[in-house]
């Protein structure tokens, strides 16, 4: 049996058909929590935006065409929110003073215990050194290595030029680098 095509889950879905709504949500909702919660740091600000998102989507949904990929409209949306949420935070005090979500977002049963610990420690550093970027650097890299978009959907997404994309993408890994090593992620 073959995968429906995002696309047609849309088109369907604009004729009425919401279990092919409700198929897009179940695609996309676990990627698209994870995103927001990597650039908010709590996950139930994170599953807020998510559901938020959807909500757009949904509201929106006569209105959509495939001019690109669905996921790039999809997380073009959850960014525009989570950025008004992180801007909306700060200006109320919030910022950084916000503790981030340590729990692991892939625990796995299956590993030893002092290894799923161990992968707990890195987990909650590279999120924390995650937080210490900027909202645009670590968006970008976010969509590019854990959603596995291309240069041209996150240049879609984020509403600028690919060459821009690729220079942001470098600068967000230099700077993750640099904030690892701060918090003492040289012991990795």
């Amino acid at each position: 049996m073959t995968e429906i095509d995002d696309w047609e889950l849309v088109a369907r879905a604009q004729s009425g058909d919401m279990e092919s709504f409700a198929a897009l949500v179940r695609r996309y909702q676990g990627p698209l929590v994870h995103f927001c919660q990597r650039m908010t740091g709590t996950h139930e600000d994170a599953e807020d935006l998510a559901q938020e998102s959807f909500v757009r989507l949904h509201r929106y949904l006569n209105r959509l065409t495939p001019q690109a990929k669905f996921s790039t409209v999809l997380f073009g949306i959850a960014r525009n929110l989570t950025l008004n949420h992180l801007r909306d935070t700060k200006r109320r005090g919030r910022g950084k003073t916000d503790p981030i979500d340590d729990r692991p977002l892939a625990a796995d049963a299956r590993l030893e215990p002092d290894r799923q610990a161990r992968l707990g420690e890195i987990e909650s550093l590279l999120q924390r050194a995650l937080g210490l970027l900027s909202p645009e650097h670590r968006e970008v890299l976010l969509l590019r290595e854990l959603q596995g978009m291309d240069y041209e959907a996150i240049a879609a997404t984020v509403k600028c030029r690919k060459g821009t994309v690729k220079s942001r993408i470098a600068r967000a890994r230099e700077q993750l680098r640099l904030k690892l090593l701060e918090l003492g992620g040289d012991v990795l």
